[in-house]
């Protein structure tokens, strides 16, 4: 098998002999450790290595696309004859395009050479705490890892760029048990660069337990009400991603259903909500370095104040739409946060709902949404009053950004993103 450098070069000079106009090459490599535990008992460790290679090939504004887990120089040549197939099949689009040569980078981030006997200690060490501090909790599945990837993307521009980084990934699926009773099963995920803290220390874990103990407990709300929903960190990436790709996301500007489509530079949330994408922060785990078509990544604002800065395109997107590309395409979120603590923007919920999980459909195009607040809790007079069963909730998440409440000063960092929790005005619970 050649190496990186090798099979990129061999890759491009075959997509050019074959008639591609402009291509692009990513390989990738990269080795994996796994410990895995089901039902609370160790059950899988392994190891292994990871190769890829994906070609994008353009003629004639027609784009192939093919990728394969192999390359040998034979792979290579199947893969390149596949693709321009695939380019000669397309539909001319002029959109398609390889990004122009910048300033390359070679780029490492992370730990490169992982402690397998401190992983595993860090495992037993939050088993045993498990059973010792949160004894109805039942540990369903939890998969670590040591995840490492070298990335290579090549371009008939000149461009190259590469990146190595690794990290410790914490996957976690649990549910309390008392007798018959049964909770909702809720779980965590967390990119670390290092073990030094223990695993049960990692941001919202233990929150997280300590609401799943107390979801057997739950009861169901007893009627219908219009109130706050106060988002949790374990929450709120995904409160903001499906937001974002109803108003600012490729689908949206290209298929012009986005009710932001025109409001660049003008209001579209509440004062008090500041949102970034920060790939760069030191506090986001082998953030990404350059995107998929080959550009450099930037860290970028979307909202600042309430207004809206830029939207979350791709090079395809923006080239589509006459929009700009966004400054990365990472979703590595960073919500600003506010002045008050957590435990004052309770006090000032008269009557709402604390979310931990949320399971539904797709939003409708202008972000109305409904579904099931799972892991959830009631708010009654300023205060936490208890579990609720899974409940329906319904909205729109334009309305609610235009709504907000508050933010808490507080914020939990799981390795991708940094968020608060925030309370916005105008949910639906029945």
């Amino acid at each position: 098998m050649m190496n990186r450098k090798d099979a990129a070069c061999y890759a491009l000079e075959q997509l050019k002999k074959a008639g591609a106009d402009d291509a692009a090459v990513l390989v990738s490599g990269g080795k994996l450790d796994e410990l895995n535990i089901d039902g609370g008992e160790f059950s899988l460790m392994r190891s292994g290595f990871k190769t890829g290679l994906s070609l994008k090939a353009i003629k004639e504004q027609r784009t192939g696309r093919i990728s394969t887990n192999s390359c040998e120089r034979e792979a290579i040549d199947r893969a390149v004859a596949d693709c321009m197939a695939a380019a000669l099949a397309a539909q001319p689009d002029e959109a398609e395009s390889i990004a122009p040569k910048g300033e390359n980078g070679h780029f490492t981030d992370g730990v490169l050479t992982p402690d397998r006997n401190r992983l595993f200690d860090r495992l037993q060490e939050y088993m045993d705490t498990l059973k010792t501090e949160y004894p109805k909790v039942m540990m369903e599945q939890l998969v670590a890892k040591y995840d490492h990837d070298d990335i290579l993307l090549m371009n008939t521009n000149g461009v190259e760029m590469r990146y190595e980084n690794g990290a410790y990934v914490f996957s976690t699926m649990f549910s309390a048990h008392e007798g018959e009773k049964a909770g909702s099963f809720n779980g965590t995920y967390h990119l670390t660069k290092n073990l030094d803290r223990p695993v049960m220390e990692l941001d919202m874990m233990r929150r997280l337990l300590q609401d799943a103990e107390a979801d057997l407990t739950a009861a169901p709300v007893p009627e219908k009400f219009e109130g706050t929903l106060l988002v949790t960190p374990a929450f709120m990436g995904e409160f903001l991603g499906t937001a974002l790709s109803c108003y600012a996301g490729d689908s949206a500007l290209i298929g012009g259903t986005s009710i932001w489509r025109d409001k660049l530079g003008q209001q579209v949330a509440s004062a008090g909500i500041t949102l970034e994408t920060r790939p760069l922060d030191e506090r986001i785990v082998c953030g990404e370095r350059f995107d998929v078509d080959g550009f450099r990544s930037e860290n970028g604002v979307i909202l600042q104040d309430g207004v809206l800065k830029s939207f979350c395109l791709s090079n395809f997107a923006a080239r589509k739409t006459g929009l700009t590309r966004a400054a990365n395409q990472s979703g590595a979120y960073f919500l600003h946060p506010g002045e008050k603590s957590l435990e004052e923007l309770i006090a000032g919920i008269e009557n709402g709902i604390l979310i931990n999980r949320f399971s539904g459909g797709a939003p409708g195009p202008s972000g109305d949404f409904n579904g099931v607040a799972k892991n959830s809790f009631r708010i009654r007079n300023g205060r936490l009053a208890g579990a609720v069963t899974e409940t329906m909730i319904s909205g729109n998440f334009s309305h609610l950004l235009q709504n907000l409440r508050g933010i808490s000063r507080e914020t939990a960092c799981d390795g991708m993103t940094v968020l608060p929790w925030a309370a916005f005005d105008g949910v639906t619970v029945k």
